[in-house]
């Protein structure tokens, strides 16, 4: 057992400043005790009647000696008076004298005065700086420590994730149970690494690895390590392992990597990044330098893990990468049943339906559906949260908040109506297509003066040429019903057509789906994302090809808009009077659209042209 550290002696400033005081008081009583003070009348006397032994004069005070003690003082001092004044005083035989002024406060207080302004400097400024940790102290890491449960999340409240929790099962076993686990000479992973999109439950998941685990768990964010200063996130870094390694078996979890492990690049004469790179640089030594066997599991989290540096994700280091991807619908509907516990549900809540309507929606997304229905269901001062109210959530989450405010001329009403039926009706029309879910002129979000709604039946990862084609004449239905009952077409179909255009273009440059143009891909992704983003386009082709590809989008967008507008024409009645009814109730649901297109005249595909699936719900 080492020794116990002795403490250095330190001098205590108060203790300093009281003997200060008393030291000058002490020398004060002193003084008035060993010398008289004299009005300057009786110090004329005494000067005639040679009793004063000395005499010391300065430009305020005159001091001296008595030859005899008088009253047992020896010494005298009196205010010094002009001459001329005393002489002309002396006439009257009137006892004169100065006034002594006392200059012990004055005198301390300029004595005292500067020790109390740096006393205070040090109190307010270095003694706080130097409580978290003196000047050293802006290194410490900032990392939230939990111990033990005290996370407050386990398995058992994460749902849809089935795969990475089976991962992070084996980092539980092993941190319960390290001599076990390496009973056959494996190795827990250094480091590991959670990849998704964001609100997909990476930080859940960590939170409920420790909780399980029932170590420590270190939380920081990635730039959490970075300031203003080069080195501090370096000694961050060291600071954050020393402290896991002493508190091992722990946890360490780095939420937002990719803010701290962006890839190096060579832009150093321009200035570079020296404190971010000296910072990722002692992470790589840290992860090389502590043995996995110490009990200190690193667990990271990012949503761009194409920024990443390499020397992050090779061997030794983030040895293991989970995918924590958005929720199938099976997922969809466990990640329900967890969060509607905490809300007071209606028995005609149907969790499989909401399931299906909410395609491409994270987990974070469903607990705040789940939180909006309650509010719509608070607002409307009901005793439980129905379906309606979950629908209404989707609908404010999906297209935006109701603008009931906002007032289209008789007019607009008119064409936004047709506009939205043709997207339904075509929808409808097409078989094998999502059906319709609801259709609406009432205005929401920004811009959007109505909206169409599509429940997919099922999850899809792939698509057809034929879905796809069918998917832009659902986009272009709109504005085809728009030019077949007002013969010309208006601003809201901008939207369609830009989704429109772009995946006709896909189909043409990064598909292969045009016979003219082969099987080739025209156009590369730079970097793309984990929310199917491209972060920017390169085309590689010639004039001629680019030409040609433009003239292969046209001609894809043109023939949906001619299937668009023949299903129109061919139910030319319905839609007139959905439009009427629409246009009399702002709203058709599921239930008034079936009753309505019950006689509507199905498109029939051409032989062997497979259904096409899901749709996205399309607002405008």
């Amino acid at each position: 057992m080492p020794a116990p550290e002795k403490k250095a002696p330190s001098i205590h400033l108060g203790y300093f400043l009281t003997a200060l005081f008393l030291l000058l008081m002490a020398r004060d009583l002193f003084l008035d005790r060993s010398v008289a003070t004299i009005p300057y009348s009786q110090f004329q006397e005494n000067l005639a009647a040679h009793n004063l032994r000395d005499i010391y004069v300065d430009d305020q005070y005159i001091y001296g000696h008595y030859k005899a003690a008088k009253d047992g003082k020896d010494e005298f001092v009196t205010p010094r008076i002009d001459p001329q004044l005393a002489a002309e005083l002396s006439k009257y035989g009137v006892p004169f004298q100065g006034v002594v002024h006392s200059h012990f406060w004055s005198g301390l207080l300029g004595l005292l005065g500067p020790i109390l302004f740096f006393f205070l400097i040090w109190y307010f400024g270095i003694r706080r700086l130097a409580e978290k940790g003196g000047l050293v102290g802006v290194s410490q890491n900032k990392a939230k420590i939990y111990v033990d449960t005290d996370t407050g999340v386990t398995f058992a409240q994460v749902a849809g994730v089935d795969e990475a929790k089976a991962e992070l099962r084996e980092t539980i076993d092993y941190l319960s149970n390290p001599k076990d686990y390496g009973r056959l000479g494996a190795r827990t992973p250094k480091g590991i690494l959670l990849v998704g999109p964001p609100g997909t439950g990476k930080t859940m998941l960590a939170k409920a690895v420790a909780g399980e685990a029932k170590v420590p768990f270190f939380s920081i964010t990635g730039a959490e390590f970075i300031e203003m200063f080069v080195g501090v996130g370096a000694a961050r870094v060291r600071d954050l392992f020393t402290q896991a390694k002493a508190q091992a078996p722990a946890i360490i979890f780095i939420d937002e990597l990719d803010a701290l492990g962006r890839a190096r690049g060579g832009a150093g004469f321009m200035g570079g990044h020296d404190e971010r790179e000296q910072t990722l640089n002692q992470l790589l030594a840290e992860m090389d330098g502590f043995d996995s066997s110490e009990g200190v599991v690193i667990i990271a989290a990012t949503n761009r893990p194409e920024v990443l540096d390499a020397a992050l994700l090779r061997a030794g280091r983030f040895d293991r990468q989970i995918l924590v991807d958005r929720p199938d619908r099976n997922s969809r509907l466990a990640i329900l049943k967890v969060h509607v516990e905490k809300i007071i549900v209606a028995p005609d809540v149907d969790l499989d339906k909401i399931a299906a309507t909410t395609t491409g929606f994270s987990g974070a997304d469903i607990a705040n559906l789940v939180n909006e229905a309650a509010i719509q269901a608070t607002r409307r001062k009901a005793t439980w949260v129905g379906m309606q109210d979950f629908n209404a959530a989707i609908e404010r989450i999906v297209a935006g908040l109701e603008k009931r405010s906002r007032l289209l001329t008789p007019f607009e009403r008119r064409v936004t109506a047709f506009h939205e039926l043709g997207h339904a009706l075509v929808g409808l029309a097409l078989p094998g297509v999502d059906e319709v879910h609801k259709v609406s002129i009432v205005q929401r979000g920004i811009g959007a003066l109505g909206y169409t709604i599509q429940r997919p039946a099922e999850d899809r990862y792939l698509m057809t040429k034929e879905e796809l084609t069918s998917k832009i004449a659902v986009l272009v239905g709109g504005q085809a019903a728009e030019m077949l009952v007002f013969n010309h077409t208006s601003t809201g179909a901008a939207d369609d057509l830009a989704k429109a255009t772009d995946i006709a273009r896909a189909m043409a440059t990064r598909y292969g789906m045009d016979e003219s143009l082969g099987h080739v891909a025209y156009d590369a992704p730079h970097q793309r994302f984990l929310d199917g983003a491209p972060e920017g386009m390169m085309r590689a082709c010639s004039e001629s090809t680019s030409q040609q590809i433009d003239v292969t989008v046209r001609r894809t967008i043109d023939e949906a808009f001619a299937r668009a507008t023949k299903i129109l024409q061919d139910n030319r009645d319905i839609l007139d009077a959905c439009a009427e009814e629409l246009l009399k109730t702002e709203t058709l649901d599921e239930e008034r659209l079936k009753e309505l297109t019950v006689n509507l005249h199905i498109f029939s595909p051409s032989p062997g042209e497979p259904p096409a699936h899901e749709q996205p719900p399309v607002v405008h």
